[in-house]
C-alpha cells in the first residue's frame, strides 16, 4: 500500500515537468510553423470549412485565402474580405455592399484562422495533442487554449505537417458554443508574388456597391 502511495505521489509530482516539456515542444512546433510561413512569402490556400454541431455537419463551404504576412484576402461564395494590415473591407455579394472596419485582434481570429501564426506567443497556452497522421501525412497536433476566459475564441486545434510545417487542418471552438468550425486545407502554394494592392478593396471592380463605413 505504501509503495502504491509513493508511486502515485511521484506521478503527481512529475506532471508539472511533463506539462512544461509538452508546452516547450508545442512552442517549438509553432515557432517552426511561423518561420516556415514567414519564409514562404505570398501564400495561397484552398480550403473547405464545415460547421459541426454534436458531430453533425450543419454547413459546408469552399473558399480561398491569399496571405502575405498579416495581410489577406479571403474569397468565399457569399463574402469577399480584404485586410491590408489595418483596414478591413467585407463585400457581401448578395447585397452588393461593403462594410469597412478596423477589426480587433479577436475579430481577426474569427475571420482569418492563420492569425495564430503570429499571435500564439501571447494570450494562449499550448500543448501537443496525440494525433500523429492526417490525410495520410505525418503531423504535429497542437492545441491552443485562450488564457482570457472572456475571449470568444476558446480553443484552436492545429495539424501541421512534420516535414514542411504547413497547416493541414484547423479547428476553431468558440466559448460556450456547441458548434465548431473545421477547416481543411485542400491546396497550399507558397512563394507567390503579391502586390500590396490586392489586399485592399478596389472600388472600380465594384462600382455599384454601397459602402458602409463602420470605423
Amino acid at each position: 500500500m505504501r509503495k502504491y502511495i509513493f508511486s502515485v505521489l511521484i506521478a503527481l509530482l512529475s506532471l508539472p515537468v511533463i506539462a512544461q516539456q509538452q508546452q516547450s515542444q508545442a512552442k517549438a512546433v509553432l515557432d517552426k510553423t511561423a518561420e516556415a510561413f514567414r519564409k514562404a512569402g505570398g501564400v495561397k490556400a484552398d480550403f473547405i470549412i464545415k460547421s459541426v454541431t454534436n458531430g453533425l455537419v450543419e454547413g459546408s463551404e469552399s473558399g480561398t485565402i491569399q496571405l502575405k504576412g498579416e495581410k489577406f484576402v479571403l474569397k468565399a461564395s457569399e463574402v469577399i474580405t480584404w485586410f491590408d494590415g489595418k483596414t478591413q473591407w467585407s463585400y457581401v455579394v448578395r447585397n452588393d455592399e461593403v462594410n469597412v472596419s478596423n477589426p480587433t485582434q479577436e475579430e481577426l481570429q474569427q475571420i482569418n484562422p492563420y492569425t495564430f501564426l503570429y499571435m500564439y506567443q501571447k494570450g494562449f497556452s499550448y500543448k501537443l495533442g496525440t494525433v500523429k497522421t492526417y490525410g495520410g501525412k505525418a503531423v504535429w497536433e497542437v492545441i491552443l487554449t485562450a488564457k482570457d476566459k472572456k475571449q470568444d475564441l476558446e480553443r484552436i486545434t492545429l495539424y501541421v505537417t512534420k516535414n514542411t510545417y504547413e497547416p493541414l487542418y484547423i479547428l476553431l471552438q468558440q466559448r460556450d458554443q456547441q458548434t465548431r468550425n473545421e477547416i481543411t486545407v485542400t491546396g497550399y502554394q507558397t512563394r507567390l508574388n503579391y502586390a500590396d494592392s490586392i489586399f485592399s478593396f478596389d472600388k472600380k471592380q465594384y462600382p455599384n456597391a454601397e459602402i458602409i463605413d463602420l470605423r
